[in-house]
């Protein structure tokens, strides 16, 4: 016997799916890829696909230490050169995250931009007919006929910026927090500026560092820049051709205190002189950390400073093979500085010196070691190198000597030679190889130049993303509905208040009868005018999200409707255009004004 169906759903292995096809699974694809969840996925997605530019060396920005990862991480290495870690912010995949964020939140933006206009224009919605049902509600009696009722509430929520609607003779509906939706686009617009202004500047901007000792002049050109990073659409041949010599350089240490704060530095500044393009007249300028030169539309930064001593070599003959300050960079907070000299045009091969710059050197332990940032005491400590300077013709740092291709010039005694120099000391190398002399020490300066063209861009994108930020956090979206009831008309007589003149309840002072549409108008007896209204008013109110103070602003609204209605009905009644109508009204309006007293 089979088993009897009970349940009244439908079976759901006969439904037929609908076929979309490639049309709907292509708009399937663009809901997809323009929601709202898409596009912070994009967007964490982007931030984590720059982590590998801050872990790796690029090659845009200092080519030398790329070449050097590939020398020591022969397997992992060229690995990474394939997928691009070299080169983060120019490669395939980065651009890709980058466009399919950028056409995510044009597809989010436009038809919520569109949808939002639509609803600033349209009227709020008509209040519901049971407003004890919402969520939040609340009700009182205030003075005042319903009308009053309405404008106070109408000019309460006007004056907090609520758009109000009329909902019928009797009701009044209002929104406000519209500004939440304008600042959540406004922040995915700003977005969109943001993205632009970084495309713009990667396009047409450029980056070039440069170290420059003193006495020495920078040429805003090409060739003369250690590294430089150009755009895409960068024509190298219209950089402005300014020139920046570096007069002086001045750094000052802390000397007085003891502890970490010996040694600390407390100012950089470089002295220089610029011609903006060659002919003009040399301007004396001061060059500060965060205080740049500008050239046109250039920024010339001060970003680092160093020791370089100054050293010259020479053949057996006294032939100057090399007279330069060599830049050195230092290692820790007492400028333990390494560096290498370079002199590839050595005979019968290339030579290379490689060591260590101390500004007040000791001996610690045996290791020699520097301990203040000052020159105090300068030393220079050097090995000996000879061979393949730049093999395979692969750049290389200003600061380190490849010697996968030299080999170490032993001294006397077997050991790799160590040459250990003072200013104004000369020291012959072993085999006819020539001298090496330690003539001074100069400063250097580390410039950066660069020119963005869409840093503006970003930067009012950025700043209009905060603001949406912060309104689409703050600001509530709230709709609130207002209705008022029937007047009540009360006597306004206290328990064992006396009776007006001689009539009775119900009756004029004259004996006539009062009739309904007085009782209804709530007038005294006697004829002395209607009594003080009395209008039932409830609030309820509705939030998007989670709007844990609904409920107070609920009251607090009741509240002020009630104040500004009890000040509408206290105050004095306009003075009567017409005659009493009979000496009885007047009579029972002075024996209220007795009873009162």
């Amino acid at each position: 016997m089979s088993a009897t169906r009970l349940d009244t759903r439908p079976d759901e292995s006969e439904v037929v799916q609908p076929r979309l096809g490639a049309l709907g699974w292509l708009r399937w694809a663009w809901r997809q890829l323009t929601s709202m969840r898409t596009a912070l996925f994009l967007l964490l997605l982007l931030a984590v696909a720059a982590v590998p530019g801050s872990i790796w060396p690029q090659r845009g920005i200092d080519a030398g230490r790329v070449a050097d990862y590939l020398a020591q991480h022969r397997s992992l290495g060229p690995w990474l050169d394939r997928l691009g870690f070299f080169d983060v912010y120019s490669s395939a995949w980065f651009a890709a995250i980058y466009l399919l964020l950028f056409v995510s939140l044009v597809g989010c933006v436009l038809p919520r931009s569109r949808l939002h206009w639509r609803a600033l224009r349209a009227r709020p919605p008509r209040a519901p007919a049971r407003l004890h049902r919402l969520p939040e509600h609340a009700e009182a009696e205030v003075d005042g006929t319903p009308e009053q009722v309405l404008a106070a509430a109408h000019a309460v929520l006007r004056a907090r910026r609520y758009r109000v609607g009329s909902s019928g003779p009797d009701a009044l509906s209002a929104e406000t927090g519209y500004l939440r939706e304008s600042g959540n686009l406004v922040f995915h617009t700003a977005l969109l500026v943001v993205i632009v202004g970084v495309a713009v500047g990667h396009l047409f901007g450029w980056r070039g560092d440069v170290i420059v000792p003193t006495g020495h002049t920078f040429a805003n050109t090409a060739a003369g820049y250690d590294t430089l990073d150009p755009g895409p659409l960068v024509d190298l041949s219209t950089l402005q051709p300014f020139s920046v010599r570096l007069d002086r350089m001045d750094v000052t240490f802390e000397e007085q205190a003891g502890g970490a704060q010996r040694g600390a530095p407390r100012d950089f500044t470089a002295y220089t002189t610029t011609r903006a393009a060659p002919g003009a007249s040399r301007v004396r300028q001061v060059l500060k950390v965060n205080h740049p030169l500008t050239f046109g539309r250039a920024s010339l930064f001060l970003l680092g400073n160093g020791y370089a001593p100054v050293i010259t070599v020479r053949d057996t003959t006294g032939a100057v093979l090399f007279d330069d300050a060599v830049p050195f960079l230092a290692q820790d907070n007492n400028y333990r500085s390494v560096g290498a000299v370079k002199v590839p045009s050595a005979q019968p091969k290339q030579l290379g010196l490689q060591g260590v710059f101390l500004p007040t050197a000791v001996f610690v332990n045996g290791s020699p070691t520097s301990i203040f940032p000052a020159l105090k005491r300068p030393g220079l400590l050097l090995g000996l190198y000879e061979g393949t300077l730049f093999p395979g013709g692969r750049p290389q740092s200003v600061y380190s000597l490849d010697t996968s291709h030299m080999s170490a010039v032993t001294a006397a005694n077997g050991k790799p030679l160590l040459l250990s120099l003072q200013p104004g000391q000369t020291v012959t190398l072993p085999g006819g190889r020539g001298t090496v002399t330690f003539d001074g020490v100069d400063r250097f300066a580390g410039l950066s130049v660069r020119y963005d063209p869409g840093k503006a861009l970003a930067l009012w994108g950025a700043l209009a993303a905060l603001a949406g930020l912060v309104c689409s956090l703050t600001i509530r979206r709230r709709r609130v509905f207002v209705r008022v009831g029937v007047p009540v008309a009360f006597a306004g007589q206290a328990d064992g208040e006396a009776q007006v003149g001689d009539g009775h309840d119900g009756e004029e002072p004259d004996g006539g009868p009062l009739d309904d549409g007085q009782q209804r108008a709530g007038r005294r007896p006697g004829g002395a005018g209607p009594a003080r209204a009395r209008t039932l008013v409830t609030i309820g109110a509705l939030a998007k999200g989670e709007d844990p103070r609904l409920g107070a602003t609920i009251r607090q609204l009741l509240d002020t409707i009630a104040e500004r209605t009890a000040i509408t009905a206290a105050s004095p009644p306009a003075a009567p255009t017409t005659p009493a109508r009979r000496d009885g009204a007047a009579a029972g309006s002075q024996g209220l004004e007795r009873t009162a007293r």
